[in-house]
């Protein structure tokens, strides 16, 4: 009797198994990614990839998630909202992950948190900073990286206290991230009383800025603010010096303005310019600058604070799917929210205030291109160099 009983049970067992409804203790814990891994984003998405396959090869190398390793299963979105709802309904159905990462460009993300919502799949946001994707009540989406709106805190405070501009000129990329972000800082500025001149919108991929830069020349801004992917960043830049147009200074919202590739596509246009930042290896985070000298050895290039919200996230999920009761969509949300500590891009903890829930909130910086490279310049206590400003004219740069 006992001998059938054991065999029946063993019987049930092996079919549950198969049907993938119970995990052996030893099995691969499965971890969704979405990026875009090919298109016009790639070169953000390559950085992200990379960053996750380090942090995943480090946490299954101590002993990974209670004895069983992480999966990670990545999907390429190419920057396309249908693509990435597609993504992520893939890494739900066929491949069953119990939770979602990843999340590059606005737009793509904000169609992915909503179909994580929909099937009730937690999905933590890596960099898609547009502020309504926390704004929508939504209890199975979290975000590690601050919203767009607050990119500019450091940069506010350095025009209060240094530049002290009377007018701006907005400038961004007709994306939700662009319209998001412009219309916040446009916000911000008319309440510091610096009168927005302009605000103009533009398509991505454009070849010829010339006629819009001329339009915000004769305008006569105090300073420039560009919402830009790193190519269209570039080329506003090399553009406004054949233009010769030298407001006091150029302020980069992120994004394209901090990666390596802007340097060398701008070449010598990109000294003195700014931008908002969310990290620098030089911070005082715990492993933030071994993550970027290890990050460096290994691709031979540099990395930034994509990279480093990419590294940081997957230790994040890593952190929750050990604390989860049960390794199930909804035990790892449970753990999600419960979450408490501190990583390479600085402290996590989600929180909600005004109209966003379950986002972390994380001070940003100012940055600098001099000399080829992307100094941070504001506040002054982790100021890597002193600010240029006011910034010589093209000609003596």
């Amino acid at each position: 009797m006992n001998r059938i009983v054991f065999c029946l049970f063993t019987t049930v067992v092996v079919a549950l198994v198969s049907f993938g409804l119970v995990l052996a203790a030893g099995d691969p814990i499965k971890v969704g990614v979405v990026l875009p891994l090919t298109g016009e984003q790639a070169k953000f998405g390559e950085i992200e990839k990379n960053s996750f396959v380090m942090g995943v090869e480090e946490i299954n190398k101590s002993g990974g998630i209670n004895g069983r390793p992480i999966d990670l299963m990545m999907e390429d979105d190419t920057g396309k909202p249908d693509v990435g709802r597609s993504a992520i309904e893939k890494l739900i159905s066929q491949d069953k992950v119990i939770v979602v990462t990843g999340g590059y460009s606005s737009s793509v993300t904000y169609a992915v948190s909503a179909a994580a919502q929909q099937r009730k799949i937690p999905f933590l946001v890596t960099t898609g900073s547009a502020d309504k994707i926390t704004e929508q009540g939504w209890d199975y989406v979290f975000r590690i990286g601050p919203p767009v709106s607050e990119y500019p805190k450091a940069l506010n405070s350095f025009l209060a206290e240094v530049v002290k501009p009377k007018t701006v000129a907005i400038l961004y990329e007709n994306t939700l991230f662009g319209q998001s972000g412009s219309k916040e800082f446009a916000q911000q500025c008319e309440s510091a009383g610096i009168k927005v001149l302009m605000k103009e919108g533009y398509e991505a991929g454009a070849v010829d800025f010339k006629p819009l830069l001329i339009k915000v020349k004769a305008a006569k801004p105090d300073f420039v603010y560009m919402i830009s992917y790193v190519m269209d960043a570039a080329l506003l830049m090399r553009q406004s010096k054949e233009l010769n147009f030298n407001p006091k200074l150029f302020v980069g919202g992120g994004a394209g303005f901090t990666l390596p590739e802007f340097a060398s596509n701008a070449g010598d246009a990109a000294e003195c310019v700014f931008s908002a930042d969310l990290w620098s290896p030089t911070l005082p985070y715990t492993g933030a600058k071994e993550y970027f000298d290890n990050y460096l050895k290994r691709f031979n290039t540099p990395t930034e604070y994509h990279g480093a919200q990419a590294y940081s996230s997957i230790y994040v999920v890593a952190d929750a799917l050990k604390r989860a009761k049960e390794l199930t969509p909804e035990g790892v949300r449970e753990a999600l929210t419960a979450t408490d500590m501190m990583t390479v891009f600085g402290p996590v903890k989600f929180v909600s205030y005004e109209k966003k829930k379950q986002q972390n909130s994380l001070p940003t910086y100012l940055v600098q291109w001099q000399k080829g490279v992307l100094e941070t310049v504001w506040p002054k206590n982790v100021a890597t160099k002193p600010y240029v400003f006011p910034v010589p004219e093209w000609s003596q740069r």
